[in-house]
C-alpha cells in the first residue's frame, strides 16, 4: 500500500469459506467488492492447514484475478519461530506484501491462562517477525540509473504494511486506556505502520481513542472498522465475540423491526450514519468487516458517499 493516495479509503475484511457453497457465495461476493477499488481486501485466518490453505487460496485470486491488494492475517497462536517463519514465507511467495499482525485468541476449550501463544508472546512480536523474514528474503534489488542504461544501482528490498489491531473501547484484558495506548506505541515501535480498529457503534469512541493515541506519540494511521449489523442475532453474537457493549440505540431499534428486512436496513442506515461521523470527525478511510458479504457493505459506502470513489494510488 504505497504510493499517494485519494484520501478518504475503503477497504474490506472477509474469511475464507468452509464449504463449497460458502467458496462460490464468497468468490460472488469477492468480484462485487474488488470492483469498487477498495485500498486493500483482509483476509481472516487460524492456524490450521485447511484454514491456511484456504486464506492462501482467497488471497492469491485477489492478487492474481482482481488485481486488488490483499492483506493476509496472522496470529501467534500455537506457533514456533519456525513455523510462523515459514508460514510468512508461504504468505509472501503468494504475493502478499501488507499483513495483519493479531496475537490471537485462545482456541476452542482452551482458556487465558493456558499455554496456547508458542514462541510469539505479542502482536509487537509477531511484527518483528514479519519484518526479519522479509527482510531475509529480499535484502536487496538491483533498479536502473536513468541516463545511464547499462547502469545499474542496489536499493532496499520491498518493505512489507503490517497492520495491528486497536481498542478504542479498550482490550478485554486490559487494565486501562493508558495500558491500551502503550501496547499499541509497543507495536508501533517493533514496526507496525498502520492501525485497525476492532467493533465500536458510536463516532466518539473512536475520536476520543485517536486524539489520545496521537498525543501519546502514535503516528501511524488508525482505521476504523465498522460493520453493518443487520440482524438481533447477529448484534448478539457480535458482541459475545468482540467483548463490546451492548449498542442501545441499535438493540431498540433492531428489536422494533418487524420483519428481517427492515432489521437489515436498520443495520445499515446506523452503519451508514456511523460511517460519515467518522469521517466529519476527521478519519481518513473506513475498514468494513462484511462477514463475506457484499451489498450491505456496498450500501454503506454508497450512502456515506465513498461508492465510486477510487481507494487505489493515484
Amino acid at each position: 500500500m504505497t504510493g499517494e493516495r485519494v484520501f478518504p479509503t475503503f477497504s474490506f475484511e472477509l474469511y475464507p469459506p468452509r464449504s463449497p457453497a460458502a467458496e462460490v457465495s464468497l468468490f460472488e461476493s469477492i468480484d462485487r467488492l474488488s470492483a469498487a477499488n477498495p485500498e486493500f481486501i483482509s483476509v481472516t485466518y487460524r492456524p490450521t492447514s485447511p484454514d491456511r490453505a484456504a486464506s492462501l487460496s482467497v488471497l492469491g485470486k485477489l492478487i492474481r484475478e482482481h488485481r486488488v491488494h490483499a492483506m493476509a492475517h496472522l496470529t501467534c497462536v500455537g506457533s514456533s519461530y519456525a513455523e510462523a517463519s515459514q508460514v510468512i514465507r508461504e504468505f509472501l511467495d503468494e504475493g502478499v506484501t501488507s499483513f495483519l499482525a493479531l496475537r490471537g485468541d485462545p482456541p476452542d476449550g482452551q482458556s487465558e491462562g493456558d499455554d496456547f501463544l508458542g514462541d510469539l508472546a505479542s502482536a509487537a512480536e509477531l511484527v518483528q517477525l514479519i519484518h526479519r523474514v522479509q527482510a531475509e528474503r529480499s535484502q536487496f534489488t538491483f533498479e536502473e540509473v536513468p541516463g545511464f542504461p547499462a547502469a545499474k544501482r542496489l536499493r532496499s528490498g520491498e518493505k512489507v504494511t503490517i497492520a495491528v489491531a486497536a481498542f478504542p473501547n479498550g482490550h478485554p484484558r486490559s487494565r486501562s486506556r493508558a495500558q491500551d495506548i502503550d501496547t499499541l506505541l509497543a507495536k508501533q515501535a517493533a514496526g507496525a505502520n498502520l492501525a485497525i480498529t476492532q467493533l465500536f457503534f458510536e463516532a466518539d469512541e473512536y475520536l476520543t481513542f485517536v486524539n489520545e493515541a496521537r498525543s501519546a506519540g502514535v503516528t501511524m494511521r488508525i482505521l476504523p472498522g465498522i460493520m453493518p449489523v443487520m440482524s438481533l442475532a447477529r448484534l448478539r453474537r457480535t458482541l459475545e465475540l468482540s467483548g463490546e457493549s451492548m449498542p442501545r440505540k441499535l438493540l431498540a431499534a433492531l428489536e422494533a423491526a418487524p420483519d428481517s428486512e427492515t432489521a437489515a436496513q436498520v443495520g445499515i442506515d446506523a452503519c451508514t450514519g456511523l460511517a460519515k461521523d467518522l469521517l466529519a470527525g476527521g478519519a481518513d478511510g473506513i475498514h468494513l468487516y462484511t462477514f463475506n458479504r457484499s451489498d450491505a457493505p456496498l450500501a454503506v459506502l454508497r450512502g456515506a458517499g465513498l461508492l465510486g470513489m477510487s481507494s487505489q494510488p493515484a
